[in-house]
């Protein structure tokens, strides 16, 4: 007897991981560009991969098209596009002058990005990430890790300055943000970012500008987004600690004993 065919998809459902295959491509082409010296061209395909990994899962929830074959997809795509890509790319730019050492600390970023996703999927499929329930991320997630691994050829581009290819300041902060991504450092998620109703106008007049000023000054405006995002992880570190021990007075029916920052 014929085996019954399975149920035609809805085209709905395989718009997001059309998203996240672009994705992956954008960030192969990233590497291309790297190893023929077109840095500018390089570093846009790396944003272009951050920006449509941002829109697949939004589409997917949307469309309902989410699936274990999706998120599995997504890891992998993150991996070469925030892990291998960016890796290869402060390496030919600047690492590669250390030699082996160079190389070791550029591969420092691949791994641990690898294992930082690793680590995620197999938390959110036990259901036990220590601070998801209160919106945060559990170290600094793929997409921020590139854009702070790539900062330094942001700032280099921006201002025009030498310091930031030196091979020694380059590997430091290759290897302060491999540290800092398999850390259990609570970062801000979208969830976790809660803001008053009198705070939406003057957001959406600085995404507005943010955007144009990425179009007409893109090395700046991501270098001083790379800055932002590193001087927001106290904060984060901080409201965690804060609506953690909220959960757990309002759990136990005690008020928290101190304001929100």
């Amino acid at each position: 007897m014929a085996q019954p065919l399975d149920p035609p998809l809805p085209l709905r459902v395989l718009i997001p991981n059309l998203m996240t295959t672009l994705a992956l491509c954008v960030g192969l082409s990233g590497i291309r560009l790297a190893l023929v010296g077109n840095w500018d061209k390089a570093l846009m395909a790396i944003v272009l991969a951050g920006v449509l990994d941002g829109l697949d899962g939004w589409v997917a929830r949307r469309v309902r098209g989410t699936s274990r074959f999706g998120a599995e997809l997504d890891s992998l795509a993150d991996t070469v596009s925030f892990g291998v890509a960016p890796a290869l790319i402060i390496y030919l730019w600047a690492l590669h002058e250390l030699g082996g050492l160079g190389w070791v600390i550029a591969l420092s970023h691949a791994v641990c990005c690898a294992l930082r996703l690793a680590r995620y999927n197999a938390q959110a499929a036990e259901g036990n990430a220590p601070h998801t329930p209160e919106g945060f991320f559990t170290g600094v997630p793929a997409p921020a890790g590139a854009g702070l691994v790539l900062s330094p050829v942001f700032l280099d581009l921006w201002l025009g300055t030498q310091f930031f290819r030196t091979p020694l300041v380059a590997a430091i902060i290759t290897a302060g943000v491999a540290i800092l991504m398999v850390s259990t450092v609570p970062t801000y998620s979208w969830r976790a970012i809660r803001l008053r109703p009198s705070w939406r106008l003057p957001l959406l007049i600085v995404a507005g500008l943010t955007a144009a000023a990425l179009l007409t000054a893109p090395w700046g405006t991501l270098s001083l987004v790379s800055l932002a995002y590193l001087a927001s992880l106290p904060f984060a570190w901080r409201s965690y600690r804060w609506r953690a021990a909220a959960a757990k007075n309002n759990a136990g029916g005690a008020a928290p004993d101190a304001e929100a920052p």
